[in-house]
């Protein structure tokens, strides 16, 4: 590898392991992420672990991102960081609800789950953790970060990307019932994802946006199916909507 492929797959390897959570990635993991060769996977890991990009679990095998990004992130998170705006907001709506509250923000085509908070209610989905990554329309914070670009990039982005998606997440990702779900989120205002990652596993999203008015970030509760039926998933939705403005506010003030 050479040059802007090096940098891509670098960059492809350090997204796999920051995506790994608490819990890390093996070298297989980031190879079949990645598509490198199991080999060539584990030279970029060791070259990274030298200079403190990523970690290694000496007992469990498991890689980690290492103390150098944090110390690029605590720079980087001066200009770029909302979540400790957000975090308040995210506590009000896990203690309204009972439900898991999450804050994410768009990185190109994905969402990056940046902070979360726990419900009270004793059953959670654990679909989401903080920083998995997933495609946009994938989930409700996808989704509702999806039906707000402009339509003919959203629209644009089904027609190149819903193969893989419904290959990956299944048929209701395909173009039609994906498009479907889009003007339907545009038409309440939220998302709503039935189960669609995860049987049983629901969610409702709703959109923050930046200074631009380009939808950057979302705001999500995630449950199980019996606490979002009827017409509680419309209640969630309305509290969403009212964090997500006033959050979308708060950024504005603060230039964000």
């Amino acid at each position: 590898m050479q040059g802007t492929q090096l940098v891509s797959r670098v960059a492809a390897v350090l997204r796999r392991v920051g995506s790994g959570a608490a819990d890390g990635v093996t070298t297989a993991e980031v190879a079949t992420a990645t598509g490198l060769p199991r080999s060539t996977a584990q030279r970029v890991l060791a070259a990274l672990a030298e200079e403190g990009f990523v970690d290694r679990d000496a007992r469990r095998g498991r890689w980690h991102l290492g103390p150098e990004l944090f110390l690029l992130g605590s720079v980087a998170a001066e200009r770029y960081d909302v979540t400790s705006t957000a975090r308040d907001i995210l506590r009000s709506l896990a203690v309204k609800t009972g439900e898991s509250a999450y804050f994410s923000a768009r990185r190109g085509d994905e969402t990056v789950c940046l902070a979360s908070e726990e419900g009270s209610f004793p059953l959670r989905s654990h679909v989401l953790h903080e920083g998995i990554r997933l495609p946009l329309g994938v989930a409700s914070a996808g989704l509702a970060i999806l039906a707000y670009l402009p339509l003919p990039d959203a629209a644009a982005y089904v027609r190149s990307r819903a193969g893989e998606l419904a290959a990956v997440y299944g048929e209701q990702h395909g173009a039609a019932p994906l498009s479907r779900r889009v003007t339907a989120t545009r038409r309440r205002g939220f998302s709503v994802n039935p189960g669609l990652v995860v049987p049983g596993s629901w969610g409702v999203g709703a959109v923050v946006f930046d200074r631009t008015g380009s939808p950057a970030w979302a705001l999500s509760l995630t449950g199980v199916e019996s606490r979002f039926n009827g017409d509680r998933t419309a209640q969630l939705g309305a509290l969403l909507l009212e964090a997500a403005h006033a959050l979308t506010q708060r950024i504005a003030r603060r230039g964000g």
